[in-house]
């Protein structure tokens, strides 16, 4: 089933029970279609149709939804203000106020009745509301506009005083009704414990009925309170937030959202995936549909609008899935758009791509960017959007569309991220894995896993005595890392890329620093600079030693390194050389010898994780070495061969590493 008609029935279900349900029972209405936790979360998080309001129970992983949660129906679908005067092409409904309270007994009511005239049927589908019944419709309605809540005379005596009906002497027989007043404005205090009545009374039922109320809509009248009440507050706290440039709710289920300025209100626009498509076409110019959006001035009719949008895609790692892709088009001398990148002729193939367009264009919105094809330069220049031959002065149009991406697009994507998020290595304990930051987990002495560290280790630090290996477990630089191995293995034409498990040591001071935010030379102590401005890690335990303080127990760090193809490091590099002196093509990191590398340099700190840490006492002897003052190099002669280290397995395809 498609997002679209999840959302859809979901509503449905919602609005034929009163306007709101709990979390775990939609799950179960929905149990045959075996929609997972983290996609449905995702749907009910659009908060332009759903509120939630969360329970007390444990939050479901990776969710942030509690099975006790509250998920309220909610649509920004209104009662036409200005009906029945000509309002144009308004976004309204063309219904009778009364009606949809349920209390018009005019036999010839001047207002409409005709929920699928014309008009009405044409707002509904745009809202996709199309399918709901009369009655779950006028409760959606009525529970999302405050202005359709039944104004009842609620007695003042019984909200004062003590006893069953407070201070009102009219008792049983009062015309007015015995609720709490606070409660039907939504504020409150006592809620469950209150002594003033938040339910249907036979008597307050006698008096709704005789004012017209349905039995059905009397049942469900304080829910639909409690339900705009909540409502209500949702929209507050957002506007709060949004005040203070902190709304951190998601509003919307796309990378993109079309709305219009409504007097002072941005409202969203009908056909908003129809709209979009025809943006992403760079010859299109206005949408289709009446009236159009014009795409150049941003207007439909003489009403503003606005594309909102997420970040774009080169700002983040491909396993961010709610990002932007942007195309670059350029305009041909037949008028025919060509993407940065693509075949411009039957000889020209362009060297520039959309990528390198966008991120030009994001570090300077209003800079040119120069760029050449066979023997002809040309310049790109993003305030003017136009190019230019730099030889014939030949401009032609430049544009900048996104790539179209449909609600079934996003829900498969939804889908892959939400398994993909799971392909952890599979020997981590998976109890512990925290959706931010990591969890360090202790290794058992009596374990393959421990031993294999504990043997590299000591191979050339017999002496010391190991305290405890622990296992660092962090979701988010594990995937950057993995990203980063798969950004390496393109560039090298797909072949395997060289990972080695190496040693870093540290201060124990800003070893949980490490464990957050992976390694940096600025922050980490500096180990020397006899071949780059990097982060230095050692074939040998026994170098990392050095660089351990001085106190009676020690860290060190048994990190995997992406080390690639390395070159002989220098004093001055700031990042490694070039390959073949283009400013596009390094290498990956800098040794101490290439033939024979036991110190690796690395510019990058996506290309490190922090696997071990190992927490040690050496002896009093061993001592410890300034930045300034390097260790001897340890080397590996053929008689000592330095022992494997397989690391265990992962979620990775590609053949384990060893230390070399």
């Amino acid at each position: 089933m498609s997002e679209a008609n999840i959302t859809f029935h979901t509503t449905k279900q919602i609005c034929s029970n009163g306007g709101s349900l709990q979390y775990k029972q939609l799950k179960n209405i929905f149990r045959r279609l075996n929609i997972p936790d983290t996609f449905f979360c995702e749907i009910l998080k659009n908060g332009s149709r759903f509120v939630i309001v969360h329970g007390s129970e444990d939050k479901l992983p990776g969710c942030g939804v509690s099975p006790d949660s509250t998920v309220i129906a909610k649509t920004s679908v209104r009662l036409c203000k200005d009906y029945p005067k000509d309002c144009g092409d308004c976004e309204g409904l063309h219904l009778c106020r009364d009606f949809v309270q349920g209390i018009c007994k005019q036999s010839r009511c001047r207002y409409s009745h005709d929920l699928r005239s014309g008009h009405n049927n044409q707002v509904l589908k745009a809202n996709q509301l199309q399918g709901l019944e009369e009655a779950e419709l006028f409760l959606l309605l009525t529970q999302n506009d405050p202005s359709l809540l039944p104004k009842f005379p609620v007695c003042a005596h019984y909200n004062k005083g003590s006893g069953e009906h407070g201070s009102c002497t009219f008792k049983t027989s009062c015309k007015k009704l015995h609720m709490c007043q606070h409660f039907l404005q939504g504020d409150c205090r006592f809620m469950s414990s209150c002594k003033r009545s938040h339910k249907i009374t036979a008597h307050a039922e006698g008096i709704l009925l005789g004012r017209g109320l349905s039995d059905d809509f009397i049942y469900h009248l304080p829910s639909i309170y409690i339900n705009s009440n909540n409502i209500n507050n949702y929209r507050a706290s957002c506007r709060e937030e949004a005040a203070q440039d902190k709304c951190l709710r998601v509003h919307f289920h796309l990378p993109y959202k079309w709305e219009m300025l409504n007097g002072s209100a941005w409202t969203d626009l009908p056909d908003m995936e129809e709209i979009e498509k025809a943006f992403c076409n760079p010859a299109n110019t206005i949408s289709g549909g009446s009236p159009a959006v014009d795409f150049l001035t941003m207007r439909r009719g003489s009403a503003s609008v606005r594309r909102l949008s997420t970040v774009s895609s080169v700002t983040k790692p491909p396993h961010f899935i709610l990002t932007t892709d942007w195309a670059w088009y350029w305009r041909n001398e037949y008028g025919k758009w060509v993407e940065y990148g693509n075949q411009m002729s039957t000889l020209q193939v362009s060297c520039i791509s959309s990528e390198a367009l966008e991120k030009a264009f994001l570090a300077d919105g209003s800079g040119v960017l120069a760029f050449s094809v066979e023997q002809h330069q040309y310049i790109v220049n993003f305030k003017d959007m136009r190019q230019e031959n730099c030889q014939y002065q030949t401009q032609r149009e430049v544009r900048r569309r996104p790539r179209f991406v449909s609600a079934q697009d996003m829900e498969n994507k939804i889908k892959r991220e939400s398994l993909e998020a799971k392909a952890m290595p599979r020997h981590w304990d998976q109890s512990a894995l925290p959706s931010i930051g990591f969890q360090r987990v202790p290794l058992s002495p009596d374990k393959e896993e421990f031993r294999q560290v504990q043997g590299s280790f000591q191979r050339t630090l017999p002496s010391v005595t190991i305290e405890k290996i622990e296992r660092i477990q962090n979701p988010s630089l594990w995937e950057v890392f993995q990203w980063q191995k798969e950004q390496m293995k393109m560039r090298s034409g797909g072949s395997s890329v060289d990972e080695r498990f190496l040693f870093h040591g540290t201060d124990k001071a800003i070893v949980d620093t490490i464990c957050e935010e992976n390694f940096d030379w600025r922050i980490c102590g500096v180990h020397g600079t006899l071949y780059g401005n990097g982060s230095y890690f050692a074939r040998d335990a026994k170098y990392s030693h050095h660089y351990t303080g001085s106190s009676s127990s020690r860290a060190m760090f048994v990190t995997r390194v992406l080390v690639g193809d390395f070159v002989q490091g220098d004093p001055e590099y700031l990042r490694p050389p070039s390959r073949d002196g283009t400013t596009s093509n390094f290498y990956d990191s800098c040794v101490d010898n290439p033939h024979d590398p036991s110190i690796f340099v690395v510019f990058e700190k996506d290309q490190v994780y922090p696997e071990y840490l190992i927490q040690y006492r050496p002896k009093s002897n061993q001592p410890a070495f300034s930045a300034t003052t390097p260790p001897p190099a340890f080397s590996t002669s053929a008689s000592n061969p330095q022992p494997h280290l397989p690391p265990p397995a992962s979620s990775s395809k590609e053949s384990q590493c060893t230390i070399l």
